[in-house]
């Protein structure tokens, strides 16, 4: 999870979104049914990275739309108990940061 969600940052930085989705693919989409927080975290992570791609290919209206998937599962960054939570915290900041350069915010 740890050396994915480093790969996830890092592809987001370089504007990478659609690698970078594809980099925690690989964790959520085996987990996808399961009752998970820490999968739905996951998840909103990639809504995140697809809402990203979404601007980068100039289609606003669906960038939007899945821009709120991620604001769902937002607040699980605070209520997920894993150690993986400082980073999970690091990954969201980076996103709340992308947005207000991508979408003007």
């Amino acid at each position: 999870m740890r050396e994915a969600c480093r790969t996830f940052v890092r592809l987001i930085e370089a504007g990478d979104y659609y690698e970078a989705h594809e980099a925690l693919e690989e964790i959520w989409y085996p987990k996808r049914f399961e009752k998970d927080d820490e999968i739905s975290l996951i998840k909103g992570f990639i809504n995140a990275s697809v809402a990203f791609e979404l601007v980068k290919k100039g289609r606003m209206e669906p960038a939007k739309k899945t821009w709120k998937v991620f604001l769902k599962y937002r607040p699980l960054i605070e209520r997920v108990e894993s150690e993986h939570l400082p980073l999970y915290r690091k990954v969201g900041a980076l996103l709340e940061r992308k947005y207000e350069q991508l979408f003007g915010a």
